[in-house]
């Protein structure tokens, strides 16, 4: 009977263990938004967010997961947010064995039947110029615009800046990767 009362308290610290490791990853990045998906044509978008800003810093990011259910490819185009005057469609690669970022002025390929996830390290939005910086908890705004789905409304949550805070005082902004 002793035996079955440790198998229980260890199961049970086992799923405490878990769910409190979860709670860790997701305070540093490491987690799913459960907003609702966004549909627009084609296109489905899921899992929008964003992270909070530090004291001080004038840029931000955006991340988001987009499908093509479609026949035909479609096409990102631009971004506007009322929080900035500025916001644009990035890539990150690594160059030389330097990490480099770039903006996409012709904006990027949703390939018919494919998914694109703008995440950190690869496709990226960035909010330029950023006056006040998002806090934890706030729901940022953004107008994403599509060549053929049109414009789409969608606001971004403020996960916590986390210990993965991208750090763009050391890239290369603007530089062609190829």
């Amino acid at each position: 009977m002793l035996f079955k009362k440790v198998l229980i308290a260890a199961a049970a610290f086992g799923v405490a263990a878990i769910a409190t490791q979860t709670a860790a990853d997701e305070s540093h990045g490491k987690h799913e938004t459960h907003a609702e998906m966004v549909m627009a044509g084609d296109l489905h978008i899921a899992r929008p967010w964003t992270r909070a800003m530090l004291p001080g810093q004038k840029v931000g990011g955006g991340f988001l997961v987009i499908t093509n259910k479609g026949a035909a490819d479609d096409r990102l185009v631009a971004v506007s947010s009322p929080v900035t005057d500025r916001v644009e469609i990035h890539e990150m690669a690594v160059v030389d064995d330097v990490m480099r970022m770039r903006p996409l002025p012709d904006g990027i390929v949703i390939p018919a039947g494919e998914t694109v996830e703008l995440k950190p390290g690869g496709y990226h939005l960035m909010f330029m110029d950023v006056e006040k910086g998002f806090a934890e908890g706030d729901m940022v705004p953004v107008v994403l615009s599509f060549e053929k789905a049109g414009n789409v409304d969608l606001k971004l949550p403020a996960m916590p800046a986390g210990s993965r805070n991208m750090d763009h005082s050391k890239m290369h902004h603007g530089e062609k990767t190829n």
